[in-house]
């Protein structure tokens, strides 16, 4: 018998403006683009609203009012609640109110966009289908003390329509007339938000499917540079899962992060203040645990049994890993340099490690792979 879901499960709000918006983009774009060209002024408008919205989400919508990683003041909160309702991915309030029921419910049935419910309903499905019960919005009474979130959330229709398309067709106006109007609202407004909103999409899917987990593999959530390349730095997610409260997703100075340069710029200037960083003696520490955790799992109770050079290998990786976490321990009763340089020593040691462990992981693929 074929699956039919009952009409009243659509959301056709959401299902038509999402799939409308997409069919404008593959359709009435490239046929705009056939008849009139495009120039610098389209191609930097197009670039100015998808960086403005892209990291008024992460900046703002995320780091800011969901995970309070920094403190920021009024222009920077009304900037990044105008153009995040330019997104077209609801106010600031019902964003953040789903965002925490993610991170407290990862991987579960509470999750809106649990990936263990399938890709594509992590992906778009949660908001095309009203498959639960409605939840209530009783997780961010904190900001709706705020009297700028509260005004966007009252009047957040009229400004994502007005920032989101109508700006950018004024401005392609003033630049070309109506042939520019037609170019700033299908190329900066709608194609715009294509793809911004397939951008966080991709956060809540492919964020969960593909990369590492160094920091936990208690929930799904990857590291991946290649995501971060498309994210603006939200590709660090598994960091971001285990330490949330950090204004930073890349957590290293040379990852890609462009919204944690963009925070960072800001309190250069004085607009925000008060960044969250993770200590760097906690994350190793996490990193050290998951390891160990690792490790555990293949000694105890490999799939297959392991080719004796691959044990001997994993054992010594699993002292090593020992040692290093015995260093550190005492060193955190220490204070002062000691304490600096057994964290370097650590980390150093950690390096190593991970050579070690590649070498014995290529050991036991080409092992299992002859036999």
């Amino acid at each position: 018998m074929p699956f039919r879901l009952p009409a009243t499960r659509i959301n056709w709000v959401n299902s038509s403006f999402l799939i409308g918006s997409a069919l404008v983009s593959v359709t009435a774009v490239p046929l705009y683009l056939w008849s009139y060209g495009v120039g610098p002024f389209q191609l930097g408008l197009f670039a100015a609203f998808f960086c403005a919205t892209g990291l008024s989400i992460t900046v703002g919508y995320h780091r800011l009012f969901a995970h309070l990683t920094f403190r920021a003041r009024w222009p920077v909160k009304l900037f990044t609640l105008l153009f995040g309702a330019a997104a077209f991915e609801n106010s600031a309030l019902e964003w953040v109110s789903d965002h925490r029921k993610h991170h407290q419910h990862t991987d579960h049935d509470d999750d809106p966009y649990s990936v263990t419910h399938g890709f594509w309903h992590a992906h778009m499905g949660w908001i095309l289908f009203k498959l639960n019960a409605e939840p209530p919005r009783d997780n961010v009474a904190d900001l709706e003390k705020d009297a700028l979130l509260r005004w966007q959330d009252r009047y957040y229709l009229p400004l994502s329509v007005g920032v989101g398309f109508l700006l950018p067709a004024l401005l392609g106006w003033l630049h070309a007339g109506g042939v520019g109007a037609l170019g700033g609202l299908l190329l900066a407004g709608v194609a715009r938000v294509t793809a911004v909103q397939h951008m966080t999409f991709c956060i809540n899917s492919l964020c969960h499917t593909i990369g590492r987990r160094p920091y936990s593999s208690r929930c799904s959530a990857r590291d991946s540079w290649i995501m971060a390349l498309f994210t603006f730095g939200e590709g660090y997610h598994n960091y971001h899962h285990e330490f949330q409260y950090d204004y930073r997703n890349g957590v290293r100075w040379w990852q890609w992060d462009p919204t944690k340069w963009t925070i960072w710029l800001l309190e250069r200037v004085r607009l925000v203040r008060g960044l969250r960083r993770v200590p760097h003696e906690k994350i190793l520490l996490a990193q050290l645990a998951e390891t160990r955790r690792r490790l555990a799992t293949v000694l105890g109770s490999p799939p297959r049994p392991l080719p004796e050079r691959v044990r001997e290998m994993l054992q010594a990786s699993e002292a090593r890993l020992a040692a290093i976490a015995a260093g550190w321990a005492a060193a955190r009763a220490d204070c002062g340099n000691r304490a600096d340089v057994q964290i370097d020593r650590a980390r150093a040691g950690m390096a190593e490690l991970r050579r070690e462990l590649r070498q014995a992981w290529r050991v036991l693929a080409r092992a299992r792979a002859v036999g």
